[in-house]
């Protein structure tokens, strides 16, 4: 009995320091204050473990949600392979998370722009950064926000646009009936669901309050009054315009198996609206969700988890890491 409790406590050890190792990564992280925008950011300033500066860097942009400045780590296996490039990161609670100042849902997507111009003005007055060599990285709702950061600040050097939308409205309605289809919905539970949502943006478009919209009962149970608010502020971004302005390297990443956004249409436009091959790089993931999470584990939330505590770098699709880490390479 003491061998086999020795042989267990041993596996054990053994499965703890492999965590412990599979989630330290090659970065010094500095909490940092940026100042300059509505309110004070409390960001993380990642660099590059081993190296000296001035460093390149990534400003990261966050989707939607209440995003912290790490993504709840989910950020830490990019920003080690983009410090392998010799490159930074900076990244920052969305304001009214994890202790920060403000609410991100009284923010609509000028004012998300506006901090993060305030960001990167603060970053170029730092020594471990090369203002020069600065670029951004966003996910999802970013999509609204990248471009037009890009078109007010034209020393940006790249953009790295993950499963951007380009239309609030039509993205949407894609999505979902995108959601409905991976539920084996009938036509007539799909009809439904569009004509619920057609009713409250008729409410939207009315310019409703929250009390007036929810006393027609015709919002969902998890709609608060911020949300409703979030959404009179947003729902009519739309990306083209800006993106017509976009002059410098834009890598897009699309993932095939993404209900959030629709893939097809998001390429067309980014290839219409920035015609020079030179300028815009496009990549597939055939086997990639919407956060570019392999889809095998996405579909099971205890897969998703063990992986993401046991081996966090595997959670994201073959290539994803690396071909960003290539992309970020050329620009010296």
């Amino acid at each position: 009995m003491l061998g086999a409790l020795m042989t267990v406590l041993a596996v054990l050890a053994a499965a703890g320091g492999w965590i412990v190792y599979q989630n330290s990564y090659d970065l010094r992280e500095r909490q940092v204050t940026i100042p300059g925008g509505a309110q004070p950011l409390n960001g993380v300033l990642a660099l590059p473990k081993d190296s000296v500066g001035p460093f390149g860097l990534v400003v990261f942009i966050h989707g939607d949600g209440p995003i912290d400045a790490t993504h709840e780590s989910f950020y830490r296996p990019m920003w080690e392979s983009f410090a392998r490039a010799g490159y930074a990161s900076l990244s920052w609670n969305k304001p009214g998370v994890a202790g920060a100042p403000g609410n991100w849902l009284d923010q609509s997507m000028d004012d998300r722009a506006t901090e993060a111009i305030a960001a990167i003005a603060w970053a170029r007055t730092r020594p471990e950064i090369d203002p020069q060599r600065i670029g951004l990285w966003g996910a999802s709702q970013a999509g609204w926000v990248l471009p037009k950061v890009v078109n007010r600040d034209p020393l940006l050097r790249f953009m790295i646009a993950v499963s951007p939308a380009v239309n609030w409205l039509q993205q949407g309605r894609y999505n979902t009936i995108a959601e409905l289809h991976a539920d084996h919905a009938d036509q007539a539970r799909i009809d439904a669901a569009l004509a619920d949502r057609e009713r409250r943006l008729r409410l939207l478009r009315a310019g409703a309050t929250f009390e007036q919209a929810d006393a027609t009962g015709e919002l969902p149970p998890d709609m608060t009054p911020d949300r409703w608010r979030f959404a009179q502020k947003n729902y009519l971004a739309d990306a083209s315009a800006d993106l017509a302005e976009t002059h410098i390297p834009t890598l897009l990443i699309l993932a095939d198996h993404d209900i959030n956004v629709d893939i097809a249409d998001t390429e067309t436009t980014y290839r219409r609206l920035i015609p020079d091959p030179a300028l815009l790089h496009v990549q597939h993931y055939p086997d990639a969700t919407h956060s570019l999470i392999r889809k095998d584990i996405e579909t099971s939330t205890m897969k998703t988890t063990i992986v993401a505590i046991v081996a966090p770098r595997s959670l994201f699709t073959a290539g994803f890491l690396a071909n960003q880490r290539s992309y970020l390479e050329q620009f010296r």
